[in-house]
């Protein structure tokens, strides 16, 4: 025993490659998924409900793919030269993603990020059963036991290093850095991850010649999938009473594998209702970071972006893991709230389902700020005056004549007009009399299109007719200029601090641009008609110009959909509930599912567990595929709801459990096989 605490063998200098290699591999994993959902949705031109379903794909197969990765591990390749080989897979799936973001390459970038993506998703799915058992291959059991409790303190630290400076720096990198004549640099803000994984790569070879490797002793999975698969068989064919289904597969299998897996199901029984938590969990990354990017970022000087906001939860674990077993636990148990540990699980589940009642209601709060979208079964009719006159508009809508006035370059906008295709309404527009108008008028019918922001714009002799965007600008503003201008003039808009011209362009050119947020000076030539104007983020403006007849200018600024006015600070008590949550849940599963089940099958377990995230994943796919709910506040209350049902068909069952206690000495045995997923290791 005194060897053992002591431990007089040298700690492996191995265990620093494989710690240093996680760290740049989680690195690189976090980085990119980090920003995945807004390069969907902003780059590729995914909407928010694809861009969040091929987020959960792709997440989903990361989680999926650790069942071939321990299969091949175990029974082909060994730890060693698998987790080499997907590290390659990963490290072309890393590059390809950042090449493919290049503008210059002209890559088909839609197709090439699918197939990164899905590198991506097998290397590091298949690796992560690997690593940390591979580490845990470096001791010599049960002489360095303490040491491997040491090493999985220090793992699990790498892994929450490399996930929390990637989370923070990487939204730099797309957001602050500009390259390729454009306003982000997604390619670098992939790159700088695809660089860490080939580190990653390097470190872990060169650690080779000190590294203990073993050879593959079988695949533990295979073999209770074949036990499970003859018990199924025998017992459909055979109608012997036997005490458990199992049995029936004696014949041909060992008595010790089949209690066994006896004891496996018993646990993996519970883990049926877990995949509902992790569809919660996983939406940090799509929904909450779209509803972060809908909201005022700034902290004094300072742009909190919306991707950085998943900096919290690593942040937050690492606070929470020792608040929780010095003071919440003990509380908690204190108040009779925690008797097993399965009931930490249930609070968990809980805390996870209020933190999206939370984001519901922080939903709620932001509907205002989203003016009103363009909705099947409704047209929008945006007139926009020209002229430095009045204009009075008369038009018939469902047998009734309304009249409305329009000011001097002003606008009109009705957005709730029924539509089925599309709908024609007749109109009138007079000039104000005794004006520069007074011979101006318009008779004639709107040809309004179904599910369009359709929009005119009045010139002397004509209305121009155009399909606005109202929809919320994303990471800055869009803007669009209306001229009414004698003759053609460039249009310049200069930043307010130094003067520098941010952009320019004709004044025949009525497309939306993108901007960043920040104060703007507008030039017509050389003379400047608008100073020090804000455009606010997430605002979409339409800018009516009007040149006099002595040649001077006129602007009038018209916001059409508002600009962000919650601030994202608001998220925070939602990430951490559930991080709490996940304190509970997540980190408490997997230890009381290590200690109720058998040594031999711990490593079959680990990849069950892995498992179900990727089911909690395809449960989101499922219902924003769905599309039965039309609004995201919706959503979030269905989800809260889900969660709280599961955690009724949890508590039922975790109430009915009896808990089993295993020898010490077998534990101590299958030390080796134990693999834990990322985020959850706990010193062992």
């Amino acid at each position: 025993m005194a060897d053992r605490n002591t431990g007089k063998l040298p700690y492996p200098k191995a265990v620093g490659f494989i710690v240093t290699n996680e760290f740049c591999e989680r690195f690189s994993y976090y980085g990119m998924r980090t920003i995945l959902s807004l390069y969907l949705r902003d780059k590729l031109g995914y909407g928010d409900d694809n861009a969040t379903v091929i987020y959960h794909v792709f997440t989903m197969f990361a989680y999926f793919f650790p069942l071939l990765g321990a299969m091949i591990a175990d029974g082909w390749l060994g730890r060693f030269r698998t987790i080499f080989y997907l590290s390659l897979v990963y490290a072309t799936g890393s590059v390809l993603i950042s090449v493919a973001a290049m503008p210059p390459v002209q890559l088909p970038q839609l197709e090439f990020t699918i197939i990164a993506l899905f590198l991506i998703a097998f290397g590091t799915g298949g690796i992560k059963p690997c690593v940390s058992a591979f580490g845990g291959d470096q001791f010599k059991l049960p002489e360095q036991e303490r040491y491997l409790g040491y090493f999985f303190s220090l793992f699990y630290f790498a892994i929450n290093a490399g996930s929390l400076i990637s989370t923070f720096l990487t939204p730099i990198l797309r957001a602050d850095v500009h390259c390729f004549g454009e306003n982000d640099c997604y390619s670098l803000a992939f790159g700088v991850p695809g660089v860490l994984m080939i580190v990653s790569i390097i470190f872990f070879v060169a650690g080779k010649r000190l590294y203990v490797t073993k050879t593959p002793t079988g695949n533990v999975l295979a073999k209770v999938s074949k036990c499970i698969g003859h018990a199924i068989v025998k017992s459909c064919k055979s109608k012997d009473k036997r005490e458990h289904w199992l049995d029936r597969a004696d014949d041909k299998f060992d008595t010790n594998l089949i209690e066994d897996i006896k004891a496996l199901l018993r646990v993996l029984v519970l883990f049926i209702p877990l995949p509902v938590f992790w569809a919660l969990f996983d939406q940090q990354g799509s929904r909450w970071t779209f509803q972060a990017d809908r909201m005022e970022q700034d902290i004094g000087s300072w742009t909190l972006k919306a991707d950085q906001m998943q900096v919290l939860n690593p942040l937050l674990i690492l606070v929470f893991i020792p608040l929780f077993e010095v003071a919440i636990y003990p509380f908690l148990t204190w108040c009779k709230l925690i008797k097993k540990p399965l009931h930490k699980m249930i609070w968990g589940g809980i805390l996870a389902a209020f933190a999206f009642v939370i984001s519901g209601i922080v939903e709620l709060q932001l509907l205002p700020t989203y003016g009103t979208p363009v909705a099947e079964g409704l047209a929008q009719l945006r007139l926009y005056n020209g002229q430095n006159c009045n204009y009075t508009l008369n038009f018939t809508l469902d047998n009734k004549t309304e009249s409305f006035m329009i000011g001097p370059l002003g606008y009109y906008e009705k957005l709730d007009i029924s539509a089925h295709d599309f709908v024609e309404l007749p109109y009138s527009l007079r000039g104000e009399r005794n004006s520069d108008c007074e011979n101006s008028e318009f008779n004639g019918t709107f040809d309004l299109k179904e599910n369009i922001a359709n929009s005119f714009f009045v010139l002397n002799e004509s209305l121009r007719g155009f399909e606005d965007n109202n929809d919320k600008a994303i990471d800055g503003v869009n803007i669009r200029f209306l001229s009414n201008v004698i003759s053609p003039v460039s249009i310049n808009i200069e930043s307010n601090k130094g003067n520098k011209t941010k952009m320019t362009l004709n004044s025949s050119n009525m497309s939306q641009i993108h901007l960043s947020k920040g104060t703007y000076n507008i030039l017509v030539g050389d003379v400047e008609i608008l100073t020090g104007y804000s455009l606010k983020a997430g605002a979409v403006y339409t800018f009516n110009l009007y040149e006099t007849n002595n040649g001077s200018y006129l602007i009038n600024p018209i916001m059409i959909t508002p600009a962000n006015s919650v601030h994202i600070l608001w998220l925070v008590p939602q990430y951490v509930v559930m991080t709490m949550g996940e304190v509970m849940f997540s980190v408490t599963g997997l230890e009381f599912s290590f200690t109720q089940a058998p040594a031999t099958m711990k490593s079959v377990l680990t990849s069950v567990w892995l498992l179900t995230v990727a089911f909690g994943n395809l449960i989101v796919v499922l219902i924003v595929e769905g599309k039965f709910l039309d609004a995201q506040w919706k959503e979030f209350f269905l989800f809260a709801g889900l969660m709280m049902l599961d955690m009724f068909i949890f508590t039922s069952m975790a109430f009915r459990y009896k808990y089993v206690e295993y020898k010490s000495s077998t534990e101590e045995l299958a030390v080796e096989e134990i693999k834990l997923p990322d985020k959850q290791i706990k010193e062992t």
